[in-house]
């Protein structure tokens, strides 16, 4: 079987249609099995490299392969994936604890005359503030820039500079890190990269796996915290910097137990409900008043209210209202990504909180079109990071 013929585009024609069906109906649909060895790692998120094959290459010739067309290793599938600029993954998949863990022992920093370079782990620890707090994910360079130059004013190495922009640009070649909004490559951390920040402006912060499961798993973060802390601060972070992070551990107290599920234990029995509702066939009911429309799953919306946790998930959002509802609720609309009239799937990984002005850009807004395919990659990774904990 040739699968020269299949092309990148192909193979992000089949990523894209497992998001939309989710991962068990697609490799149902298409007599697929769930890999046992090679993954294709996109966007933070793994696929079954094999059934994404097959099914790309009905995009380039009409019809899908069946898992008996062709073999999956790494001669094979692997070796093209890899030609099409892809990443293919061998054996199972880190836990996302396991892989931020690792991805934060193999920080590369500079060597000053007191030490290790502090700026990477300020800016890390800023971030994972502001995961610990819900607050929105990305932040603009110009905003971000005078938050953090003060930080490593304060607390970097005292024969180093405060230059956050060469730590925002050297994380932004791991797997931490992102900036979106620019136009073009992004510079090299060295020489004056400065100018080029200013001038677009991206925002920056944790990749969205990193950002949710920090946000979710405390001990992950404590973890996280005490890692950046034993390597870059001869294991005595300063209690202010923790504080001005928003990341210092109050006091234990005693706490009563909570009564009833957690968030996250409703929202996997949310999901639970709805994956069994979908393999009885109610994701293709329809409801019939002037015209007939997909059915919309009430558990689905409740589940990514559970999620967001009352803050707007668009993670450039510039400030939901400080208002709330009558009913003392955060002011938040869940929207489908890939629109529910259309057949998009009514599941949180395609659903998202929005504060209404986020909302309206979305459906409205001139760069609508650019800030979906931001939403639909981050209700994918908020989601992964709850599913993954059960």
């Amino acid at each position: 079987m040739d699968l020269s013929v299949i092309t990148r585009e192909a193979v992000f024609d089949a990523i894209a249609e497992c998001d939309q069906l989710g991962r068990d109906r697609f490799l149902e649909q298409y007599g697929f099995e769930r890999a046992r060895r090679y993954f294709l790692r996109h966007d933070g998120i793994y696929y079954d490299s094999k059934a994404i094959v097959g099914v790309a290459y009905r995009y380039v010739a009409g019809d899908p392969l069946s898992a008996g067309d062709f073999s999956g290793g790494q001669q094979t599938v692997g070796r093209l994936l890899t030609r099409l600029g892809f990443e293919v993954v061998a054996d199972e998949p880190p836990s996302p604890q396991q892989r931020l863990l690792e991805l934060l022992g193999t920080l590369r920093v500079a060597n000053t005359p007191d030490g290790p370079a502090r700026h990477q782990p300020i800016t890390l620890l800023w971030a994972l503030g502001r995961a610990a707090h819900h607050r929105p994910r990305l932040v603009p360079w110009q905003d971000a820039h005078p938050e953090l130059r003060g930080l490593m004013r304060e607390y970097g190495q005292p024969t180093s500079k405060a230059t956050p922009e060469f730590p925002v640009l050297a994380l932004a070649r791991t797997d931490l890190w992102e900036l979106q909004g620019h136009v073009g490559p992004i510079p090299p951390a060295h020489g004056k990269p400065i100018t080029w920040l200013d001038e677009q402006n991206p925002s920056c912060g944790l990749k969205a796996w990193a950002y949710e499961f920090v946000a979710l798993d405390e001990s992950t973060r404590a973890e996280a915290v005490e890692m950046l802390g034993g390597a870059f601060f001869d294991g005595k972070l300063p209690q202010g910097l923790l504080e001005e992070v928003g990341l210092r551990q109050a006091e234990p107290t005693a706490v009563t137990p909570p009564h009833g599920p957690s968030p996250l234990e409703t929202y996997l029995r949310l999901c639970r409900t709805i994956e069994a509702a979908e393999a009885h066939g109610d994701h293709d009911r329809i409801t019939i008043t002037t015209r007939e429309q997909p059915v919309r799953s009430a558990a689905a919306v409740k589940a990514v209210l559970i999620r967001s946790a009352g803050r707007c998930e668009n993670p450039t959002c510039t400030g939901q209202p400080n208002d709330v509802t009558k009913n003392g609720d955060p002011i938040l609309e869940v929207d489908h990504v890939q629109d529910r009239a259309a057949w998009g799937r009514d599941h949180p990984t395609q659903m998202i909180a929005l504060c209404p002005n986020c909302h309206a850009i979305k459906t409205r807004g001139r760069t609508g079109e650019q800030l979906t395919k931001l939403l639909l990659s981050e209700a994918r990774a908020r989601h992964n990071a709850w599913a993954y904990e059960s």
